[in-house]
C-alpha cells in the first residue's frame, strides 16, 4: 500500500496512538484497541454483508473478528485512487503449526464449528455473495485443460530444457489423475445440493494460537461453496507438509466429521478435490507464464520433490477411497 494509512483512518471516529506497518497491512493502536487495516476486494456491499455475518458468529458465541464502520457507516473505506480497506480487530497469536498435530487437529474442529455456525446464521445468501454451480470443479477442469496446453507446447519445443524433461516424465501420471477426477466432477453434478458460506482461504496462517485459543481469521475471502471446499484446501496443506502422512490425514478428517458429519456427495467432491493434481498444475502454470530463456532452478526442484512425494500420496488417496 503506498498511500498513507492515516488518511484512510481519518474515515473513522476513532482516536489512532500508533501505526505500525505489516505485511500489506497497518497495526493500529486505537482508542478502542489494536486494530488491523488491510486491503478489501470487492463491493462495499459485499463488505458489509460479510461484517453482518461476522458480527451474527459472534453473538453465537463464535469468537471472531469484527469489523468498524466508518463515520458514514460503510464497512470499506475508500483512499483517493478508489481503492478499498476495511478495519478490522486485530488479533495476537502465532500460526497454526504444520509441525504441531494438536494445531492441526484443533484447526479442524474449530472449522467444523465454523461450517455449523455459518449454516446458523445465513439462511438465504444474497445474489452477489452466490457463485457460480460447480465452480470449484469448473476450475479444476480448466486447470486440466491448461496441463493439456502445456504439454502439447513442451511436446513441440526442440530444444528441452531440464524442467521440460521432469514435465514429460511425470505428466503421463498425473494427467490420468486430473482426467479421472474430471471424470467423477461429470458424475456429482446432480448430486450436489447447493451452497453455503465458506471462509475461503482456510489454512494454517489463517489459523491462530492465542490464550484463549485458537482463533480463525482473515474472512476477506469468504464466499459460497461447499463447505467441503475449505476442508480439503486445509487437509492438501497440512499434507503437503507431512509428506502425505495417511495417519496424519485420516485423523484430520475424522476430526472434523466429530463435529460436523460430511454427507455422502461432500465426500466424493473431496476425493475429486484432492485427486486432481493442484501442486502439479501451479508448478507447471508457474512455468508456463515465466520467461523461458531462464528456467527457475526452484520450479525444478519443487516438481522433483512432488513426484518423490507421490506414493505417499497414492497410499493416502487409496485410503480416502476406501473411506466414501
Amino acid at each position: 500500500m503506498y498511500n498513507q494509512p492515516e488518511a484512510i483512518l481519518e474515515q473513522y471516529d476513532l482516536n489512532i496512538r500508533q501505526i505500525t506497518k505489516g505485511r500489506g497491512t497497518y497495526i493500529c493502536d486505537s482508542s478502542q484497541g489494536m486494530k488491523l487495516l488491510v486491503p478489501f476486494r470487492g463491493s462495499a456491499e459485499r463488505a458489509l454483508f460479510l461484517r453482518s455475518v461476522l458480527e451474527n458468529l459472534k453473538a453465537r458465541g463464535f469468537a471472531v473478528e469484527q469489523i468498524c464502520l466508518t463515520k458514514e457507516g460503510a464497512a470499506v473505506a475508500e483512499d483517493e485512487n478508489g481503492t478499498r480497506y476495511w478495519l478490522k480487530d486485530f488479533t495476537p497469536g502465532n500460526e497454526c503449526s504444520p509441525g504441531r498435530p494438536q494445531d492441526m487437529t484443533g484447526a479442524a474442529t474449530s472449522l467444523a464449528g465454523l461450517h455449523r455456525a455459518l449454516d446458523a446464521c445465513t439462511k438465504k445468501l444474497p445474489e452477489f455473495m452466490q457463485s457460480e454451480a460447480g465452480e470449484s470443479q469448473n476450475r479444476c477442469k480448466r486447470h486440466y485443460r491448461e496441463l493439456v496446453r502445456m504439454k502439447n507446447y513442451v511436446q513441440a519445443r526442440k530444444s528441452k530444457n531440464e524442467f521440460d524433461r521432469c514435465f514429460q516424465k511425470a505428466y503421463p501420471h498425473f494427467i490420468l489423475q486430473a482426467e479421472r477426477a474430471v471424470e467423477l466432477f461429470e458424475q456429482l453434478d446432480d448430486q450436489m445440493q447447493g451452497q453455503k458460506l465458506c471462509h475461503g482461504d482456510f489454512n494454517q496462517h489463517n489459523v491462530l494460537r492465542t490464550p484463549e485459543g485458537l482463533r480463525i481469521v482473515n474472512f476477506e475471502g469468504m464466499c459460497s461453496q461447499p463447505q467441503v471446499w475449505d476442508l480439503c484446501n486445509f487437509i492438501r496443506k497440512m499434507m503437503e507438509k507431512n509428506n502425505w502422512d495417511t495417519t496424519l490425514g485420516m485423523l484430520l478428517l475424522e476430526t472434523y466429521e466429530k463435529k460436523r458429519s460430511l454427507a455422502g456427495w461432500e465426500k466424493k467432491l473431496m476425493y475429486s478435490l484432492l485427486l486432481f493434481p493442484e501442486k502439479f498444475w501451479k508448478i507447471t502454470n508457474h512455468y508456463g507464464n515465466s520467461h523461458k530463456a531462464w528456467v527457475s532452478q526452484r520450479d525444478i526442484e519443487k516438481l522433483k520433490r512432488l513426484t518423490e512425494a507421490e506414493h505417499a500420496r497414492e497410499q493416502f488417496l487409496e485410503n480416502l477411497f476406501s473411506f466414501l
